[in-house]
């Protein structure tokens, strides 16, 4: 029989070890008592990214909590994605506006000594970022947020998150497809030559796909030639009465300050391009937190009813991306492909949205206050640089589901499930229920925006690639304030 003493001492060694064990202790707890393991402030509401609607820099989505990789068991198989251009200068109209403006605010006649003061005290030492009307509508390429930069960092991003998919085999080219203009194109081919490195020089096959309406359902930017539901889109004010707050507080500061509520909106949208471009802006503490939440919800309205389910007509226009993917999602990668890389604008990616039936509200958003929380917040949906992403999930069983294929949805690198499927790894949805929902629900494109017979009737291309090179890169010198290439 063992010692009574020896038991004691295993015992006593035990103890010590259970004492010594903490589940989920941080190791450096123990070096600094104090130190909180996880963070208290969650400060994302208050950054101006999130209040700029689609015109500011890229930001990944608010979440859920929900795991961005492959919940365990389960692996991708294949992967769709569609995402905007990146950061950019303003098009040629909206960078007019904004020189008018400005102009306007340099010609008032102030009674300080010609001075800016208050929050306006910067202008007596700021400069224009838009010198040269060569760069207007074009990705942005120098500052932290430089478009091209953005579009070839997350190119490399996914190629460690998806190179699995990559079978690198020698003279198999790997097609991507973006909507023909410039913008649009040379994000796709900063994406590829991320993605690719090396290798895409001699394993991508660039399809530039034309924007005209003539296009019909085959096109990354189908339109809706009768849109009979654009009129609400048409008469938006652009205003909400913090604006007045800010005129009174600047003309306060700033005696004989020729400004007003128009002009406010448009120097805080002004603010996203300069922050494209220079990665910094003194406009953005000349007006509050409380301005910036009104302006960032006038963004909202504008996709909202523009572009979005406030147009009972734009989720048939997402309907022919969400058929497509559906099809290509049911033939799978061993049939249709493992990796289909996608570029257009944010106007033809809100809309597949709504087919998807996300983010689409109980009630129309309203135009004379701020719903809070609000349902439908664009700089969360779709900034420069936004994308969806679908993930075909090869899973093996668990507790609770079935080995099955199963498919979800990533924006803006954040999980998004469906709201009547989620039952699968992670919060995915089966490929079956997916599919069984999407023709549940999804409206007819061509019936709906009356597309005309001669005009093709269904989306075709991810079956009809390309392999050429020809638009791997600029076939010649970019002309002047270039804007479409086809």
């Amino acid at each position: 029989m063992r010692a009574l003493s020896s038991i004691v001492a295993i015992a006593a060694a035990v103890a010590t070890v259970a004492d010594g064990f903490t589940p989920n202790k941080p190791s450096y707890i123990d070096r600094y008592p104090g130190a909180k393991p996880f963070d208290q402030s969650f400060l994302e509401g208050y950054s101006i990214l999130k209040h700029l609607g689609g015109q500011g820099p890229y930001s990944n989505r608010r979440s859920y909590g929900i795991g961005r990789d492959p919940p365990d068991g389960c692996a991708v198989d294949q992967v769709i994605m569609l995402r905007r251009h990146g950061e950019r200068y303003p098009e040629p109209a909206v960078a007019a506006v904004f020189n008018d403006v400005l102009a306007k605010v340099y010609a008032s006649n102030l009674t300080n000594g010609g001075a800016f003061g208050g929050s306006l005290e910067f202008l007596n030492r700021w400069e224009t970022f838009m010198p040269n009307e060569g760069y207007w509508a074009l990705e942005s390429y120098s500052g932290p947020y430089a478009g091209l930069l953005e579009a070839y960092g997350h190119g490399v991003e996914y190629r460690i998150r998806y190179g699995h998919l990559w079978d690198q085999e020698p003279g198999v080219m790997v097609p991507m497809f973006t909507s023909s203009y410039e913008r649009i194109v040379q994000t796709a081919r900063k994406f590829g030559e991320g993605f690719f490195g090396w290798n895409y020089t001699t394993s991508v096959a660039l399809n530039v796909l034309s924007e005209d309406e003539t296009m019909g359902a085959n096109s990354l930017t189908p339109a809706c030639v009768h849109d009979d539901d654009y009129e609400m889109c048409k008469s938006l004010p652009g205003y909400m009465p913090q604006f007045d707050v800010a005129v009174d507080r600047l003309k306060t500061q700033n005696p004989g300050l020729d400004i007003n509520a128009t002009d406010v909106f448009n120097l805080m949208k002004m603010v996203a391009y300069e922050l494209n471009v220079r990665g910094h802006s003194d406009w953005i503490d000349a007006f509050s937190l409380d301005e910036w939440t009104a302006f960032g919800y006038t963004q909202n309205l504008d996709f909202y009813y523009c572009a979005g389910p406030g147009d009972k007509n734009m989720a048939a226009v997402g309907a022919v991306y969400a058929n497509a993917t559906l099809l290509l999602l049911n033939q799978g990668p061993e049939k249709a492909g493992k990796m289909f890389w996608n570029f257009a604008h944010d106007t033809n990616i809100t809309p597949i949205l709504s087919a998807l039936g996300l983010f689409v509200p109980s009630s129309h958003l309203p135009l004379d206050r701020i719903p809070f929380p609000n349902p439908y917040e664009i700089g969360d949906i779709m900034p420069m640089g936004g994308r969806l992403v679908m993930e075909r999930l090869s899973c093996n069983s668990t507790a609770v589901t079935p080995q099955d294929t199963y498919v979800r949805l990533v924006l803006n690198e954040a999980v998004v499930p469906f709201p009547d499927c989620q039952e699968g790894p992670g919060f995915s949805c089966s490929l079956a229920n997916y599919t069984r929902l999407l023709e549940e629900k999804l409206p007819d494109y061509t019936t709906t925006c009356g597309i005309p017979e001669e005009s093709p009737q269904y989306l075709k291309f991810f079956w009809e690639a390309n392999t050429t090179q020809e638009w791997n890169w600029d076939p010649k010198v970019i002309p002047y304030q270039w804007s479409f290439i086809l």
